[in-house]
């Protein structure tokens, strides 16, 4: 009873690294420097480390992490908190930041803050009690400084996922926003558009960042353009109304809009419909990262795509890799512009002042 007849183990908790030493056709010591990452004199092959994962995740072998930390050895657990967990970006990066942890033998636990500081530092303290390797903070905190220094003091590594420009001690991982703005600003301008407009939400480090771009950007270009084109409003679908509605009371009403981010892109298109504006024949609108909905709505939107893969692994590899001691690494990633329907030469809106 409560054995399995195809390798004679008992249930999955009594599984012992003696026994998945004996089933993947290696030393037990072996096994214990690829589950607890130890360093190795002598290199273990890629093939080798592949077939005792999936050996040990095959009779659900899970060390325990609190034996592991009183021996000094990893806990094979990556902490994440989250800013907002109900954004369909941070939804995506955390599902590949999961899958690359998994690959890697790490399991990840997932607070979400909710952009609240209390919370924030209520999980942080959670994540280091559970002796977390490393922990992630995906999005940026700026709101919590509390939570930034206590980190910064802990002796845990950090990695820094879409913070934005401005340093602090930790290691991080960013796409590179200006880069990022302005292609979509030289994508609209080369359409004929001279009155384009900015959308976004408070302003955390990326969205500041962007933000900065396009002002930066007009100014390079000798435009002057009305103080209302740059509308701030929560980072979500609802919230785009309240923009486009300050955007359509202009004297200079804007034929296009840039959008911080997909969210708030996708809702001015919603918004657009409602007021029966046509999208791109009246106005064009260009959003930022490049979510999965993004190329669903109708029309497909025009957005700058951000490597989220490649950013996730990137960010998993700083946290299991390199030391809270180090000097800070700094993964800047390049952006591309994906450009679909919702972009077009300006035409003579319905409701643009003569």
């Amino acid at each position: 009873m409560g054995e399995r007849p195809e390798t004679g183990l008992r249930d999955a908790k009594n599984v012992t690294m003696r026994d998945i030493a004996k089933l993947a056709g290696v030393s037990q010591s072996t096994v214990s420097r690829i589950l607890n990452g130890a360093p190795v004199a002598i290199q273990i092959s890629d093939t080798t480390r592949k077939r005792v994962l999936a050996t040990a995740k095959e009779h659900g072998f899970r060390p325990n992490p609190m034996a592991r930390a009183l021996r000094g050895a990893s806990t094979m657990l990556l902490g994440a908190i989250v800013r907002d967990i109900t954004n369909p970006f941070f939804a995506s990066v955390i599902d590949v930041i999961a899958q690359s942890a998994g690959e890697r033998g790490y399991s990840v636990v997932l607070g979400h803050a909710r952009a609240r500081a209390d919370e924030a530092l209520e999980l942080a303290a959670v994540l280091e009690a559970r002796h977390c390797d490393a922990i992630l903070l995906i999005g940026d905190f700026w709101e919590q400084p509390q939570l930034i220094e206590d980190l910064e003091k802990d002796g845990i590594p950090v990695v820094a996922l879409w913070h934005g420009s401005h340093s602090h001690a930790f290691h991080s991982v960013d796409v590179d926003n200006e880069a990022g703005v302005r292609k979509a600003l030289d994508h609209l301008t080369e359409l004929g558009h001279t009155r384009i407009a900015f959308v976004d939400g408070k302003p955390f480090g990326d969205i500041r960042d962007r933000e900065e771009t396009y002002r930066s950007y007009n100014t390079e270009a000798g435009l002057s353009l009305p103080g209302e084109y740059v509308q701030h409003v929560e980072n979500t679908f609802e919230a785009s109304q309240a923009a486009l509605d300050a955007l359509l009371r202009s004297r200079r009403i804007p034929s296009a809009i840039v959008a911080a981010t997909d969210v708030l892109a996708l809702g001015l298109i919603g918004a657009a419909a409602r007021y029966g504006i046509r999208v791109p024949e009246e106005l064009s609108i260009v959003g930022f990262d490049d979510i999965a909905f993004a190329a669903a709505s109708v029309p497909p939107l025009t957005t700058v795509h951000m490597p989220v893969g490649e950013m996730g692994e990137a960010a998993v590899e700083l946290a299991v890799s390199v030391g809270r001691e180090q000097t800070p690494v700094v993964r800047t990633f390049q952006p591309t512009l994906v450009v679909r329907g919702s972009t077009a030469p300006p035409g003579r809106s319905r409701r643009q002042t003569k």
